[in-house]
């Protein structure tokens, strides 16, 4: 059974998700780890409650973002992950986290990437008046939010809807696209070609 390690720096809305498909059967795989760069992250109290490994590694205890990728990759490697998913981790991994991990690094963004990257997608997708956003699943590499597209779902945008609105539709399809794109992942459906992935659909 593969290991999944899952980075968290806040509310671990998408953890839970994650945590259900998993003891529902839906993801066959083993959360060997949840791991926050937050004290007070929820995740962690989420991690708890499932009963699973967790800690809490404070960035300020290092010197730079490679050091700290350094500790991390340790600590992983040594429980013998197999995947590593990025569930509302504020923190921009280094190249040298995504060499150790190469095309083993899932993210969720909150727009129909390329557009609207970074932190605040579903803001700027509102401000730029588009009618459409959605939710993209993908790889990690070395650009930002730039990674090979594992899956995409598109939401309309209503004429009165406000971040807070949209935010909870944006949420509420994350939590569903997520477990679907980890799914493929664990049942080796997926091939990373020409910077694109392969999805093999169900016979």
């Amino acid at each position: 059974m593969k290991n999944l390690a899952i980075l968290c720096s806040g509310f671990g809305s998408n953890l839970q998700a994650i945590i259900n498909s998993v003891k529902k059967g839906k993801i066959k795989a083993n959360i060997a780890l949840v791991l926050s760069d937050k004290v007070d992250s929820y995740a962690l109290v989420r991690a708890k409650k499932a009963g699973l490994l967790f800690v809490f590694a404070d960035p300020n205890s290092f010197l730079d973002r490679e050091s700290y990728d350094q500790y991390l990759v340790k600590k992983l490697k040594k429980i013998k992950i197999d995947y590593v998913v990025l569930a509302g981790f504020m923190r921009i991994v280094s190249p040298y986290f995504i060499k150790k991990f190469k095309n083993k690094i899932v993210n969720i963004h909150p727009s129909l990437l390329p557009a609207f990257k970074g932190t605040q997608g579903i803001v700027d997708a509102l401000n730029y008046g588009v009618k459409v956003t959605g939710v993209s699943v993908h790889f990690v590499n070395e650009q930002l939010d730039g990674g090979p597209i594992i899956l995409q779902e598109s939401i309309k945008i209503q004429a009165d809807d406000t971040a807070e609105t949209l935010a909870a539709r944006i949420h509420k399809l994350e939590h569903k696209l997520y477990p679907q794109a980890l799914k493929l992942l664990i049942d080796n459906k997926l091939t990373v070609k020409s910077g694109k992935v392969l999805v093999e659909r169900e016979k």
